[in-house]
């Protein structure tokens, strides 16, 4: 069972550069959360944040009461062995096989024989797909499979927080619909705390259960799915549906010129709310929301055509 991340009161600078400040939310345990923002808003450092990489200089990160921001080195070493982390690129070791790249975490944090070893890696490869795929190099491999290979390796000490940076870089579109399909069903089985920096919209729009957008130094919000699909907040409306009209730029922030002569400009309404993605096994996933749950619970009538094929688009009350 994933556990739950308690940040509060966050901020990280480079020097005189702030790239965020007073950050606060509740990733849930044993959720798909995704975060987004525009590119340069610091998603990969608040990853890096989380797991201690990089240090804050103010607020908390709580995890199974250990804040992460001010805790020793030898509480930390403890805490990162709750987590997998899935890089950008894989991160694999280039003159190690598939077998001893995934191999890696075991030999290094535990006192498994090699037998053993063998069984966990077997068991972690057949999950990603990569059966037989064991004594090629990262070089052998296409980006799709050293993704699912860096997300075996991620796994092999059954991690109870994941936490991926933009699985879908360098992947076509099919590619990526296996692996978001591929993170559902590992959510399904495994039920760790996922969380998933993207740019992809589709991907954000069909496969979280929580959506968070990191805009102009700060959370422009965080909360379920169908909240922010059905926000009328600007940032939000503008980044999720990926239109030109809104606050965002070529650079981070239109500048007052510009947004004044958008003041005319009628915005397109908001797309329908396309139903999440299920497990390929067709059980549902512990943490799962039924479809138009939330906009049912908070009075909201999801835009026209929302949750196709259910009754959940209907306005509440109906």
């Amino acid at each position: 069972m994933g556990v739950e991340i308690k940040i509060d009161g966050l901020s990280k600078s480079f020097g005189k550069q702030l790239i965020w400040g007073d950050v606060s939310l509740t990733i849930p345990s044993g959720e798909v959360s995704v975060m987004l923002g525009p590119s340069g808003t610091g998603k990969s450092v608040f990853l890096k944040a989380l797991i201690g990489l990089i240090k804050p200089e103010k607020g908390s990160i709580l995890i199974e009461g250990t804040d992460i921001a001010s805790c020793s080195e030898k509480d930390l070493y403890e805490i990162r062995k709750l987590f997998g982390v899935l890089f950008q690129d894989g991160a694999m070791f280039g003159s190690m096989n598939l077998f001893d790249n995934v191999a890696f975490p075991l030999r290094e944090h535990t006192k498994k024989n090699e037998s053993e070893i063998r069984n966990i890696v077997m068991e972690k490869m057949d999950l990603v797909g990569l059966l037989g795929a064991e004594d090629k190099l990262p070089g052998e491999i296409s980006g799709g499979m050293r993704k699912r290979a860096g997300l075996a390796r991620a796994l092999v000490l059954d991690p109870e927080i994941l936490l991926i940076d933009e699985p879908d870089s360098g992947l076509d579109p099919v590619r990526t619909s296996f692996i978001n399909q591929l993170f559902i069903d590992l959510n399904a089985q495994i039920d760790a705390t996922f969380l998933i920096v993207t740019h992809d919209i589709n991907s954000t729009r069909t496969v979280p259960d929580n959506i968070g957008l990191l805009y102009h130094k700060h959370l422009a919000m965080f909360g379920p799915r169908e909240m922010l699909l059905s926000s009328e907040e600007p940032v939000v409306r503008q980044f999720l549906n990926a239109q030109t009209v809104g606050p965002i730029g070529m650079s981070e922030e239109k500048d007052a010129d510009e947004l004044a002569a958008e003041g005319e400009i009628e915005m397109p309404p908001l797309p329908p709310i396309p139903m999440q993605l299920e497990p390929s096994s067709g059980i549902q996933r512990h943490r799962q929301r039924e479809p138009g749950e939330w906009c049912r619970l908070n009075g909201i009538t999801p835009p026209p055509g929302s949750f196709e094929g259910t009754n959940a688009g209907l306005a509440p009350g109906s």
